[in-house]
């Protein structure tokens, strides 16, 4: 039960989805609920790929992913895409850590944050509808989940830029075995995808190998400017693994 409560937790804190009112609320289980990271995604998986298959019954495919992706976007608040463009915005106008900090601790959004969202939404929605009927719904599938992960791996091994943060609360501790536990529900529909061979072998390892290179170099940013990461780099760590997993499956896929 207690690991259901935790799991309400991490939902309630990522969407803007309601919970039932017998979960209750002790912060000290925001501390733990980051585990549960994933598991969020793959919920927001399921808004998004509901919309679009209604959508697309109806409708061409890239009004269908626009749709798809404003259900997404609508469930979690912008919660990530709000990251990801004040992460734009701080990198892209501060010289100095604490210049970049203040930047994206700032509720405007400027140039850098406004050119950034817009390419990067764009880009989703275009790569999403070149992907056809399944193999959208399975790449929405296993995107959601794996780049939370992706972001889950930043409270995991690095630390905390910030004295206090909307993050901070999630930044606390994430042990190895609860890692563990976010790492095993991201690999689920992962597994499900190719038992099931919704999406090419190869086109799926190009995807979560671009999505981990991507990840990889936007942490390394963020240690390297900020000494570490804040909530609004969880939230571009996730948007910037999600993208590129569209584009590097889309890429591998064409390819082949």
């Amino acid at each position: 039960m207690q690991q259901v409560r935790l799991f309400f937790i991490a939902l309630q804190f990522f969407t803007r989805l309601p919970i039932p009112r017998w979960v209750g609320f002790e912060a000290a289980w925001l501390h733990h609920a980051s585990r549960y990271f994933p598991l969020v995604g793959l919920v927001v998986a399921g808004i998004a790929a509901g919309a679009y298959a209604a959508a697309a019954l109806v409708l061409p495919p890239a009004v269908a992913v626009l749709l798809s992706t404003a259900a997404g976007i609508y469930a979690t608040g912008a919660f990530h895409e709000d990251g990801f463009a004040d992460m734009c915005d701080g990198f892209g106008g501060g010289h100095t850590r604490e210049r970049v900090l203040e930047i994206m601790k700032d509720s405007r959004i400027g140039a850098y944050g406004a050119i950034g969202i817009l390419l990067l939404l764009a880009t989703k929605v275009a790569t999403l509808a070149s992907f056809g009927y399944a193999g959208a719904l399975a790449a929405l599938f296993v995107a959601h989940p794996v780049s939370r992960l992706m972001a889950a791996s930043l409270i995991w091994r690095m630390e905390y830029a910030r004295a206090e943060g909307k993050a901070k609360p999630l930044a606390q501790e994430m042990s190895d075995g609860e890692f563990a536990i976010a790492l095993l529900t991201a690999a689920a529909p992962v597994a499900v995808v190719l038992a099931m061979g919704w999406l090419p072998v190869a086109a799926l390892a190009c995807g979560l190998a671009g999505m981990v290179l991507a990840s990889l170099w936007l942490a390394r940013k963020c240690a390297l400017r900020l000494g570490g990461y804040t909530g609004d780099c969880l939230g571009a760590v996730q948007q910037l693994g999600e993208t590129v997993f569209y584009i590097c499956v889309l890429a591998a896929w064409n390819w082949s």
